[in-house]
C-alpha cells in the first residue's frame, strides 16, 4: 500500500468522519450521520484546541479513515507529556490494508514529534480484534479503565 496522506480534518469532512464512527457495532447504537450539528459543534471546540489534531487520512483527498490525538500535560512521570488516541475508524472498503496500522504510526510518530514520552489508548472490551491490532503495535494492555456516565 502507498504512504497515506495525513491531513487535519476540516468542516466538510465532519459527515464521513461520522458515517465511518456510525459504521461499527458499538458506534451504530450512538453515532448517527443524520443530524450533524452535534459533531459540527464538537468540531468547532476540537479544532480550537491546539492539544487536539483530529486527522483523516485520505484517499482522491476523500477520508477513508480517522483519528483523535490529544495532547496531555501532566505532573506525573516527571511532567511527561502523553499521547492519547481516540475514535480510530477505518472505512468498511480500505479495512484490512494496512491503512490503519499506518495511521497509527503518524500518531505514533506525532506524539514524539511534540515531545510526548508516552502513547496511551483505551479500546471496548467487546472488541477483541482491535485488541490484537494494537498489540501487533507494540501497545501492551497495563491498566483497566472505568467510566461514568453523566
Amino acid at each position: 500500500m502507498p504512504p497515506i496522506a495525513v491531513r487535519r480534518a476540516r468542516p466538510d469532512d465532519v459527515e464521513a468522519i461520522v458515517q465511518m464512527l456510525a459504521d461499527d457495532q458499538l458506534g451504530a447504537t450512538r453515532d448517527s450521520p443524520a443530524d450533524l450539528e452535534p459533531y459540527l459543534r464538537a468540531f468547532e471546540t476540537i479544532a480550537a484546541d491546539p492539544n487536539q489534531l483530529l486527522v483523516v487520512a485520505t484517499s482522491n483527498d476523500q477520508p477513508v479513515a480517522t483519528l483523535q490525538l490529544t495532547i496531555i500535560p501532566g505532573l506525573a512521570r516527571r511532567g511527561a507529556l502523553r499521547g492519547q488516541i481516540e475514535a480510530v475508524r477505518v472505512h468498511r472498503d480500505h479495512r484490512g490494508s494496512g491503512l490503519g496500522a499506518q495511521l497509527m504510526q503518524w500518531a505514533i510518530d506525532e506524539s514524539r514529534r511534540r515531545g510526548c514520552n508516552l502513547v496511551q489508548l483505551t479500546s471496548d472490551k467487546t472488541r477483541a480484534a482491535a485488541h490484537r491490532f494494537y498489540e501487533r503495535l507494540g501497545f501492551v494492555p497495563s491498566h483497566t479503565g472505568f467510566k461514568l456516565h453523566l
